[in-house]
């Protein structure tokens, strides 16, 4: 049985990379593998023992200073000699440069890192990458958006690099008429158009050109924003600004998305850039359309006209009329729409078909490896028969 380990920053706060990561190592310990997360800090919380509950390890290396704390890397220098996984996939900046730089110490048969933005972030970020670039076996980007920018930026070579989408358990996001009448009915809505919203309330999301969106959309719209972030108390002052208090619900974080999809009539997405945003292929897989800025990665789910609208990025009006647009569709061609989303997200994004791919991956990967890690697979293979025969 092949060893997975998947490093990631933390799962204290749920994110779409933090979703991908965790349906990843679901997904692989269901194929058979031995699969382990490795949050570089925090106590993972429900998601740890929801990993547990799955078979899946889950380890912190408790570091509370970023990579600048010896004692993490210390503690996963000793985690990787004692676990020897035989991939290392890392997800996120300072995870990816801990895999990278970890393996001149503790040899791994297999690194891997996945960009998840088309932002390349600051020039410290383009050094770390650039400098370890040599480091990993192969890096993936989620969108084509992500390795083109990447690419720009000297921070990857194209010949590491392939993309590999995001995926998602479509089976256990669908259309679903009670969830929707109960959802509403806990809002107080009854013939009122829902937009739905989810995202940390930070700078990239652009929320207050939603705000200023909203303000010009027809009266009925009502718009939900479940997050929590740093500009709360600006959002909440600017709503109150436009007049928009009665028509905008900010719910804070909510582990429980898929039944406010469920309850939405369409999803607004208003980012100024994306990678492959995971509440897009949810609100497709809900069979709810989507309005959503035409920004790189976006463009790779939202078809404009065929299963959703784009508008211009950090244009209110632009937003609004999209917003509108799709509120006047009658409703057999809004439903339509959203069948469409679906149908996409099912043949594109369907989380078995991105697990056939990971693996196909994964073991091409560690079929070029010397003989040396091939006679390893086998002699663990030989020695876990011998344990289980002797027990």
């Amino acid at each position: 049985m092949s060893h997975a380990a998947i490093a990631i920053p933390g799962l204290d706060r749920i994110g779409g990379t933090e979703r991908q990561a965790m349906l990843l190592a679901k997904g692989l310990r269901r194929r058979g593998w031995h699969v382990s997360v490795v949050a570089l800090s925090g106590s993972g919380g429900a998601a740890a023992a929801e990993l547990r509950d799955c078979g899946v390890a889950y380890t912190s290396l408790e570091m509370r200073k970023g990579l600048a704390d010896p004692r993490g890397w210390i503690r996963f220098h000793r985690w990787l000699w004692r676990e020897e996984p035989d991939v290392l996939h890392a997800h996120l900046p300072h995870a990816a440069w801990l895999c990278r730089w970890s393996r001149l110490a503790a040899p791994v048969p297999v690194v891997i890192d996945t960009l998840h933005s088309s932002c390349t972030g600051k020039s410290g970020r383009h050094i770390g990458y650039a400098c370890s670039r040599w480091l990993p076996n192969h890096v993936t980007a989620v969108s084509r958006a992500t390795a083109v920018s990447h690419l720009a930026a000297g921070m990857v070579r194209a010949e590491q690099l392939s993309i590999l989408a995001n995926g998602i358990e479509v089976e256990a996001w669908e259309p679903n008429v009670n969830a929707r009448r109960e959802a509403r009915r806990l809002l107080g809505l009854t013939d009122e158009f829902l937009w739905l919203a989810v995202g940390r309330l930070e700078t990239v999301k652009d929320y207050p050109t939603l705000l200023r969106a909203l303000a010009y959309a027809p009266e009925k719209a009502r718009l939900l924003i479940l997050g929590t972030g740093p500009l709360e108390a600006e959002l909440v002052g600017l709503a109150k600004k436009l007049g928009l208090e009665r028509r905008v619900c900010l719910l804070g974080f909510e582990p429980n998305v898929m039944r406010w999809m469920q309850a939405a009539d369409g999803f607004v997405l208003s980012s100024r850039y994306e990678g492959l945003p995971m509440v897009l292929l949810e609100a497709g897989a809900c069979g709810v359309p989507a309005v959503a800025t035409d920004v790189p990665g976006t463009r790779e789910v939202v078809v404009d006209g065929v299963n959703g609208w784009l508008a211009r990025a950090g244009d209110s009006q632009s937003l609004c009329q999209a917003m509108a647009g799709l509120m006047r569709m009658p409703l057999e061609e809004r439903y339509a729409m959203g069948e469409c989303a679906r149908r996409r997200v099912i043949e594109d994004f369907g989380m078995e078909t991105v697990l056939n791919r990971w693996e196909r991956l994964y073991e091409a990967l560690l079929d070029r490896k010397s003989v040396k890690w091939r006679m390893r697979l086998v002699a663990r293979e030989i020695l876990s028969r011998h344990s289980a025969a002797s027990a």
